[in-house]
């Protein structure tokens, strides 16, 4: 399983995912789900993924050999805006499951992206392809997307994640989402890969998470200290009163 989450603030853009692939109990393994990519100084495109590992690896392959000669569907590089670049990696996908289709049996070929960034005056945004190959982006009421393990982290996004809140209490608020998600998912968890972008920079902002980051751990103790403190301050009741009568 898969979680990676995406915000998109007043200050720019947040991103996390995290880099675990859980094909059984018995077959584990740590894949990177934040891919990076600048094709020229004025354009930065970063894309995350949830879903078929071949699906995405396949479609990571075709997108670096069109950016070295493009097709007809053109690449990265030629998108005018970021929204043409997810129908663009709509495309690609759609097409890679079509191509393995006949020989998967039946099995799941799908994959689900984010796809984040900024594309010249354009301001940043965030979009989320389907496996069809639509998309859907963001409000500036609930400014973040959502693939993979989602159910876990939603209620603290929902709950604290605003489009005016800074790009540092943004992090938090991911990090908590990531946390909550990994402890009651084992299929989901670290290292985790963190990426944040300022408006206008064109650069993105990369970081490595382990397991052992004495950030993270210090995090995650607070965290969970606080939700067990926050109980006792919870208004008193007699449980009498929860009963209605019939």
């Amino acid at each position: 399983m898969t979680y990676c989450l995406a915000m998109r603030l007043e200050e720019g853009l947040v991103l996390l995912a995290d880099t675990r692939t859980n094909a059984g109990v018995d077959n584990v393994g740590t894949y990177r789900k934040l891919h990076v990519f600048n094709p020229d100084p004025r354009r930065v495109i970063a894309i995350q993924s949830a879903g078929n590992l071949a699906t995405t690896q396949e479609l990571l392959d075709r997108m670096r050999r069109d950016l070295d000669s493009p097709g007809a569907d053109g690449s990265l590089a030629t998108a005018g805006y970021l929204f043409e670049a997810a129908l663009y990696i709509g495309r690609l996908s759609r097409a890679i499951q079509d191509d393995h289709r006949e020989g998967m049996g039946g099995a799941d070929a799908s994959a689900t992206f984010i796809v984040a960034g900024q594309i010249g005056d354009e301001r940043p945004e965030i979009l989320l392809v389907y496996p069809e190959g639509n998309y859907i982006r963001a409000s500036d009421e609930l400014p973040f997307l959502q693939i993979g393990e989602t159910k876990y982290g939603k209620f603290l996004l929902e709950m604290a994640a605003r489009f005016h809140v800074s790009i540092e209490t943004a992090t938090k608020i991911a990090l908590g989402s990531m946390m909550s998600t990994a402890r009651a998912n084992l299929s989901v968890g670290p290292p985790y890969d963190l990426a944040l972008y300022r408006n206008d920079s064109f650069a993105l902002q990369e970081f490595r998470i382990e397991q052992d980051s004495q950030v993270l751990v210090d995090l995650q103790e607070v965290w969970e200290r606080r939700l067990r403190e926050s109980f006792a301050e919870l208004p008193s009741f007699d449980p009498a009163d929860l009963a209605t009568s019939g």
